[in-house]
């Protein structure tokens, strides 16, 4: 068989109720970064959702698995932080980085960890066609070895595992039908995902700096839609000064003259904001969903995996 394309990872629809039944399993939902990742004989590759080339950043994980010359797989980066849950804050200290020292240096810091959960393709055999409960016999008969990678558990009890991941802070869960194929780049409804945390991510169209200083204090977010980028708030919470100086270098220049939002940005948030080209994504954690504005928004990093374009439709 020829080489395979290069793919965009199956995606989950938002679930209203956690099935039950023979025909699903259940999945802890990592919060981290997804990835494609593809061995070709000694070399790993490490593709973001977006496409972009992120194996760098992650030294720890680009050692193969053992008796494999000819994989692609596709999983979740994952670190944890003080409390020994994932958390994509810790993550976001190093997704920016490219400097070979400085990539050790965070390595050794902050270990990251793949959490392999399906498998695509196995010695020159494309298995996207194949139902979930047989690429997930082939994942874990795969030996993983010391590259950094694991194949996480699944569980027959959703509503369980629903309950549980909620008592330990953990993000969510993810459902899958046992009969689904891999649909590269799809929206699937084989797949549901179950938050429990209100996180969602925004598009940055402006910066508002301290009151009496300079240093960006909160950033003007909105949603992209169809009438353009629509404003759902500032997010000022949760950056400190760390978050201001990388977020200060990162939209510098970006400056524009003009608002990006499509809809009017309230006078009492739009006085002394420095626009800028709604390129930027992050995250950011918010008490309810369902309103127009944000409420007690949190930041929780960028998300240079992900475009603006990506977020439309989710």
């Amino acid at each position: 068989m020829g080489a395979m394309p290069e793919l965009r990872p199956m995606l989950a629809t938002p679930g209203t109720h956690v099935p039950a039944g023979e025909q699903w399993r259940h999945e802890v939902k990592w919060d981290g970064v997804r990835s494609i990742t593809r061995v070709e004989g000694a070399d790993v590759s490490m593709t973001s959702r977006n496409g972009n080339r992120i194996t760098v950043a992650w030294p720890e994980l680009c050692t193969p698995p053992s008796g494999h010359r000819d994989l692609v797989v596709d999983g979740e980066i994952i670190a944890l932080n003080e409390r020994g849950l994932p958390d994509f804050r810790v993550l976001a200290e190093r997704m920016h980085v490219r400097k070979t020292s400085a990539i050790t240096r965070l390595a050794e810091r902050i270990p990251a960890t793949f959490m392999v959960f399906d498998v695509l393709r196995i010695d020159g055999e494309d298995l996207l066609h194949l139902p979930l409960h047989e690429r997930r016999k082939r994942l874990e008969d795969l030996d993983l070895g010391p590259s950094g990678w694991q194949v996480p558990s699944t569980y027959d009890d959703g509503p369980m595992l629903f309950d549980a991941t909620r008592a330990q802070g953990l993000e969510g869960i993810v459902s899958k039908r046992l009969d689904s194929p891999y649909r590269p780049g799809e929206r699937s409804s084989g797949w549901l995902k179950f938050a429990h945390r209100h996180r969602a991510s925004y598009v940055v169209g402006g910066w508002r700096p301290q009151v009496g200083g300079a240093h960006l204090a909160a950033l003007l977010v909105g949603e992209p839609t169809s009438e353009g980028l629509l404003y759902r708030g500032r997010v000022g919470s949760g950056i400190g000064a760390k978050q201001s100086r990388m977020l200060t270098e990162l939209v510098a220049p970006l400056t524009r003259s003009s608002s990006p939002f499509a809809d009017e940005v309230p006078r009492v948030d739009a006085k002394d904001t420095t626009w800028v080209e709604p390129v930027v994504v992050i995250d950011v954690d918010t008490h309810g969903i369902g309103y127009e504005r944000l409420r007690q928004p949190s930041y929780r990093g960028v998300r240079d995996d992900l475009t603006p374009e990506d977020l439309e439709g989710t």
